[in-house]
């Protein structure tokens, strides 16, 4: 069921020809510049996103692009990086996280140009789960300031997308 949010529309403007009506319509009296204000307003917020993002694939039995995404994490060796891909596993975080190891990295740290070998994780997550992700990763991570940035997948298997969201289903 298709819902749409316009000024006030009598029932006489919704017929097609036939004298079918369209997709049952939400009216409001909001104007139309209100009704962008608010979900320009709404869109803002991460977590409303998600939720309308979900809402929308679930309806739709379709893919809707940023539900899923790609965290990337350095770590400072492999056994740092194993235990964190466990624990985050452990707690539903993500369902699946790749660690790639031995990569070099040049950065800049207290104004000086620093060298280390470091391990990357790509963990595989809800988009909404990112900020739980993060702070566990915060607590846990023995970095001052750890790599963490997410990229949002475009598109994905149909699949490999449901078996990632029964990877994170809480038992």
């Amino acid at each position: 069921m298709g819902y749409s949010v316009l000024p006030s529309v009598g029932p006489s403007q919704l017929e097609l020809a036939g004298g079918e009506l369209a997709m049952p319509l939400l009216t409001c009296a909001f104007s139309l510049p209100t009704v962008q204000i608010l979900t320009a307003s709404l869109l803002t917020y991460p977590a409303l996103r998600t939720l309308s993002l979900q809402l929308l694939s679930v309806v739709t039995g379709s893919y809707v692009s940023g539900t899923y995404s790609v965290v990337f994490v350095n770590c400072p060796n492999e056994q740092i990086a194993r235990d964190i891909a466990r624990a985050i596993l452990d707690k539903k975080l993500a369902a699946s996280v790749n660690i790639l190891p031995t990569a070099s990295s040049l950065y800049y740290w207290n104004g000086e140009i620093e060298e280390a070998t470091e391990v990357l994780l790509l963990i595989k997550t809800k988009t909404s789960k990112i900020h739980m992700l993060f702070s566990y990763i915060r607590l846990v991570h023995p970095f001052e300031i750890p790599e963490l940035f997410s990229l949002p997948m475009d598109q994905g298997d149909v699949h490999y997308l449901r078996w990632l969201e029964e990877g994170m289903e809480q038992e």
